[in-house]
């Protein structure tokens, strides 16, 4: 996956995310998944390219 592709997964899931939340609380089960899933994407974000370019 490309970076451009990664950033544009992780805006739509933070988008996503924000709608959810607003409708069913930041607690809601809901939520808390969509926030997990955004938090593995931002993960692989870092490791793929802010832990390199900081090596360099």
């Amino acid at each position: 996956m490309s970076k451009q592709e990664l950033i544009a997964l992780i805006e739509k899931k933070r988008e996503e995310l924000i709608m959810i939340a607003s409708k069913n609380g930041l607690n809601s089960s809901i939520a808390i998944h969509h926030s997990q899933e955004l938090d593995e994407l931002l993960n692989e974000y870092n490791r793929s390219y802010i832990k390199k370019a900081q090596a360099q």
